[in-house]
C-alpha cells in the first residue's frame, strides 16, 4: 500500500513537500514516481527514482524546480516542489513497480497510492 501526503495550497512561487509512505517490502527494490493529473485531463508522469536512490527521471515540466527523493530506512518517497506555478495545480499520485528502468508511462506501474491534492494560486 501506499499513502500519499503533504498537499495542500499554496501561492505560485512557493515550496510543497509531498511524502508517500509505502508498505511494500524491501521498499528498496522498487522504483518509484510521482505522476498528477488536472481536471480534465489524464495522468502524467512528474518524476521517477530507482531502487537505491541513485537514478532519477523527470519530465520537463519540472526539472531544475521539483526533486524526487528517498529515505528507505523509513519506507518514505518524497518530492520537493520548489517554485511553484499555476499549471502545477493537480491530483499528485505515488506509485511503486519492479522496473530496471524509470519509464515515465503510467501503464508500468502497479502499485498505486490516492492522490493529494496541490492548488497554485497565482
Amino acid at each position: 500500500q501506499l499513502q500519499a501526503f503533504g498537499g495542500g495550497s499554496g501561492q505560485a512561487g512557493e515550496s510543497l513537500r509531498l511524502s508517500c509512505e509505502a508498505s511494500a517490502r524491501p521498499f528498496d527494490t522498487y522504483a518509484m514516481a510521482w505522476f498528477r493529473q488536472a481536471p480534465g485531463k489524464e495522468r502524467k508522469f512528474v518524476a521517477a527514482i530507482s531502487g537505491p536512490g541513485r537514478s532519477t527521471n523527470y519530465d520537463v515540466s519540472v526539472r531544475g524546480r521539483f526533486t524526487i527523493s528517498r529515505d528507505n530506512a523509513k519506507n518514505t518517497l518524497y518530492l520537493d516542489l520548489n517554485t511553484l506555478a499555476s499549471w502545477d495545480t493537480a491530483v499528485y499520485f505515488c506509485a511503486a513497480a519492479h522496473l530496471p528502468l524509470l519509464i515515465p508511462l503510467a501503464s508500468e506501474y502497479k502499485y498505486w497510492g490516492r492522490g493529494t491534492q496541490v492548488t497554485v494560486s497565482s
